[in-house]
């Protein structure tokens, strides 16, 4: 079953490696979409892919890399967009 979903994470999560993180294992986990650093220092990441991948990602995501804090993760379901590839944006 086919899942998609925007995240918003709130912490350290700028300068601190974790829209990187996020792309390999997203690559890792086949799941698409994309990440980007946002002006009011949150990070959007938005997932698309198997149910269960998009899961882990998410787990994934509230975990964060070596350095990151999370203070918050908002989560918001979405329509399936049929992404090829998960992109690193910059705003």
């Amino acid at each position: 079953m086919k899942k998609s979903i925007r995240l918003y994470i709130t912490g350290t999560v700028q300068g601190v490696f974790y829209r990187a993180f996020i792309k390999e294992n997203a690559e890792r986990y086949n799941v698409k979409g994309f990440c980007r650093n946002l002006e009011d220092g949150r990070v959007e990441v938005f997932l698309e892919g198997n149910a269960d991948e998009v899961n882990k990602m998410i787990e994934l995501c509230k975990q964060g890399p070596k350095h990151s804090k999370i203070d918050k993760v908002e989560e918001k379901e979405e329509r399936y967009q049929d992404f090829k590839t998960f992109k690193v944006l910059h705003i």
